[in-house]
């Protein structure tokens, strides 16, 4: 049965376009995990547009299931992520003018480097996840340079314009996921999943994980977070 990791980062966007408090991402988290939630997902990026340290921090002390943070490849998230000591660290590439993560790492670019990052996260004890598009040979590396998870990035998926479109893209994120199985990595999906096409999703019962945000968080602006959280658990357990 798959699990549901709720990203709570647009909680803190809409508490960052008025610069108060309110809405509390850490409240949220425990709303989610009360509704069925099996983990919290934080994006902590450079420049600190919604979700910060304190927020962090916070989380750490109170999520009661899996922590997953999100972050770059650099020594600042490093030497954080470090001392908070999440659950899980998933890498993603960041770039500052982007409204959210355009793709996945390019791992060959430098595995070396990544190498180095699986190691110093490692040694705290911080299971590390490589976001990556559905692409076998940046997969492969991912598994060389010591990665315990993919997260397979499903956004270009999500954003096919036709279907046929749709269905070449799916059969990349098949392809990638039979690969990723075959390396025993353990193996998430996310960006862009909705309560709608998630459902073809079922017929990849090897994603031990979906991580999604941004559609239980529109949902919830209408109808409550913890029934936008329980509506899509129900989806998920059903696969």
């Amino acid at each position: 049965m798959a699990r549901l990791a709720v990203n709570i980062d647009h909680v803190a966007t809409v508490r960052q376009a008025r610069g108060g408090d309110e809405p509390d991402p850490v409240v949220a988290a425990a709303i989610a995990e009360l509704a069925g939630a099996d983990g919290i997902i934080c994006h902590l990026r450079e420049d600190r547009r919604h979700i910060n340290d304190r927020d962090l921090r916070f989380l750490r002390q109170t999520v009661k299931t899996r922590l997953n943070m999100e972050m770059a490849a650099v020594d600042e998230m490093i030497e954080i992520a470090r001392n908070v000591r999440p659950d899980i660290v998933t890498l993603v590439p960041e770039k500052r003018e982007e409204l959210t993560t355009e793709g996945g790492l390019d791992v060959k670019a430098n595995p070396d480097q990544y190498r180095k990052v699986v190691e110093r996260l490692g040694h705290k004890g911080i299971k590390v996840s490589f976001f990556i598009d559905p692409d076998t040979e940046q997969i492969e590396i991912a598994h060389k340079v010591g990665a315990d998870i993919v997260e397979i990035h499903t956004g270009h998926y999500s954003e096919a314009k036709s279907q046929s479109e749709e269905e070449e893209r799916f059969e990349r994120i098949t392809r990638a996921i039979e690969m990723s199985a075959g390396l025993k990595l353990g193996i998430s999906a996310g960006h862009g999943l909705n309560y709608s096409n998630i459902k073809r999703f079922r017929y990849l019962p090897q994603i031990e994980e979906y991580s999604i945000g941004h559609s239980i968080i529109a949902r919830a602006v209408l109808i409550g977070l913890e029934k936008a959280v329980r509506d899509m658990v129900s989806l998920v357990k059903g696969f």
